[in-house]
């Protein structure tokens, strides 16, 4: 009996967890960067994602915006592209 959730599970719980985040700028930025990449992503992207929304949305933030330096476990190519979000289409 496996009692893991499916990645389609977790995908659910991170757009849900993305989108509510407390404050209107970090929903935009946590929640726009998941609608534009999560569709590529498997497990590891998944446990980096899940990682990140354990963390605090002011050093999300500061990580998204370069003002604070990334520590090394979120090190890489998916904040890379946070960083470089340059557009996100916020739900009506």
């Amino acid at each position: 009996m496996n009692d893991m959730p499916t990645l389609e599970t977790r995908l659910a719980r991170a757009k849900f967890r993305s989108w509510h985040r407390g404050t209107r700028e970090a929903d935009y930025m946590i929640g726009g960067f998941f609608d534009r990449y999560h569709a590529t992503w498997g497990d590891a992207e998944m446990n980096w994602f899940e990682d990140l929304l354990a963390e605090d949305d002011v050093d999300i933030m500061a990580w998204g915006l370069q003002t604070q330096d990334v520590p090394p476990k979120f090190q890489g190519e998916l904040i890379e592209k946070m960083q470089k979000l340059d557009y996100v289409d916020i739900p009506s």
